[in-house]
């Protein structure tokens, strides 16, 4: 297969090439290709982008022009490999002249048979795999930080004849603050702090009695009024009962919607969140972000977008030297579960104090 540089020369560039991307999921791998999405279409204003994923995520790239979300129903009309190909014929319809695929999963590689059947030239994410092993072995461990998961998307346009300058990047203006947060915190003049305390590992979240302790901490301080976020019955109900316990805090689980919530992360002045997708949110926004880590370590290349290392909080390493046990906090020795509880309240109030002043 000819190279994608052959395909599109650089008038055509210029002229403008449409090109498929495709991230299905999670949200918090697809908020990581925001940025990079405003960046190219920031150098190639006249290029088009059809982004494959999940409606749901449609919210995310608002106010970035030249981009259309398209369904990929693989649920329903595009399951199973008949499915797919359908999917990819539909695509071809679309006139689509390239493919960006950021998965790089089964789904994906499917669709990239299809393409290259129909001559439309595909690159694909080099998820490092072999060096996340290395990375996340027990034993002979290379601890060492690798490339970002920003970049590896960024590698997959340049292999398209894209290159990508995050230079040329700027972040979005605040959107409209929604009226139901207005209403209640109308003039207020306090620091707005976003709080997500959970994660899809429990490995990763921080312990519900030490959060409980940085709230109270806060709740404390007169000058930050504090947003909860989270999502299912069981968080619900824990966020609303920490509403009801400190009075600087809010629970906007169940009370915005995705965009809404995506509105109000915009106008944050800082975010607390574990290694997980509400993080990347407030980070394509340009929103200072401090992770809490657990298990995992941002040295696997899931550090928010230009967020400076130093707003990592990260366990000791000295007692649980085997971190990190695994990319997604999925696998652990017996005990890395209390590697989290090495991070103190204080450390934490300590760092978000910082931060906001």
């Amino acid at each position: 297969m000819s190279t994608a540089h052959q395909h599109i020369p650089n008038e055509n560039r210029e002229k403008g090439a449409h090109i498929l991307a495709i991230r299905l999921s999670a949200m918090g791998d697809v908020a990581m290709t925001v940025p990079v999405i405003r960046t190219f279409m920031a150098m190639y204003p006249n290029c088009r982008i059809t982004f494959l994923t999940r409606p749901f995520f449609a919210p995310m790239f608002k106010g970035i022009p030249n981009i259309e979300i398209y369904e990929a129903d693989i649920n329903g009309e595009h399951n199973g490999v008949m499915g797919l190909g359908r999917l990819a014929r539909e695509l071809r319809n679309h006139e689509i002249e390239m493919v960006a695929d950021l998965h790089n999963v089964l789904r994906s590689n499917v669709l990239k048979s299809v393409f290259y059947f129909f001559g439309i030239p595909v690159k694909q994410i080099d998820k490092g795999r072999a060096d996340k092993k290395k990375l996340t072995r027990e034993d002979h461990k290379v601890f060492k930080e690798l490339k970002s998961t920003h970049q590896r998307y960024v590698d997959v346009f340049t292999a398209l004849g894209f290159p990508l300058d995050f230079n040329k990047h700027i972040f979005p203006e605040k959107q409209q603050i929604p009226s139901k947060i207005h209403e209640i915190v109308a003039h207020s003049s306090k620091k707005w702090l976003g709080i997500a305390p959970f994660a899809q590992h429990s490995s990763k979240a921080y312990p519900a009695d030490l959060m409980e302790e940085v709230l109270k901490k806060l709740n404390k301080q007169d000058n930050i009024q504090v947003f909860l976020f989270g999502g299912g019955k069981a968080e619900i109900k824990k966020l609303r009962s920490w509403e009801q316990q400190f009075e600087n805090s809010i629970s906007v689980a169940g009370l915005l919607s995705f965009e809404e919530e995506l509105a109000l992360i915009s106008n944050l002045d800082a975010m607390l969140s574990m290694d997980s997708g509400n993080g990347h949110m407030a980070a394509m926004y340009g929103v200072p972000v401090i992770t809490i880590w657990g298990v995992t370590h941002p040295f696997a290349g899931f550090k928010p977008f230009q967020q400076p290392f130093e707003n990592s909080i990260i366990p000791d390493l000295e007692k649980f030297p085997k971190i990190p046990t695994s990319v997604y906090g999925n696998k652990y020795p017996e005990g890395y579960e209390l590697a989290i509880r090495t991070i103190s309240p204080v450390r934490v109030v300590k760092k978000i104090n910082s931060v906001l002043n």
